[in-house]
């Protein structure tokens, strides 16, 4: 299991209209091949700042499987307008010690 780690700046101000928009799209997210599970969650020191957080079965499902297919475009409508910066994704493997 992979997990991948967006940190989101959203447009002062349209915090709530992104908020909105986005517990509406992690349906689209979550339906993905390879998806098991994913949140956002409100950064609390920092005003417009947010973590998207995706567990993937791998990479690949994340690369080549959503984000070539029509739902990333669906994603992508329904969140990208609110960003005033391109988000920054990583992706990590299992927990240490595991």
């Amino acid at each position: 299991m992979i997990l991948e780690h967006a940190w989101l700046h959203v447009t002062p101000g349209r915090e709530t209209e992104f908020e909105n928009a986005m517990v509406a799209a992690l349906s689209i997210i979550s339906s993905a091949p390879g998806c098991h599970g994913a949140e956002v969650r409100r950064c609390e020191e920092m005003v417009g700042y947010y973590a998207l957080i995706v567990q993937w079965e791998s990479v690949t499902a994340h690369m080549d499987g959503f984000r070539e297919s029509p739902l990333f475009e669906e994603w992508r409508a329904a969140t990208h307008p609110f960003y005033c910066e391109k988000p920054v994704v990583l992706h990590y493997s299992a927990p240490l010690g595991l």
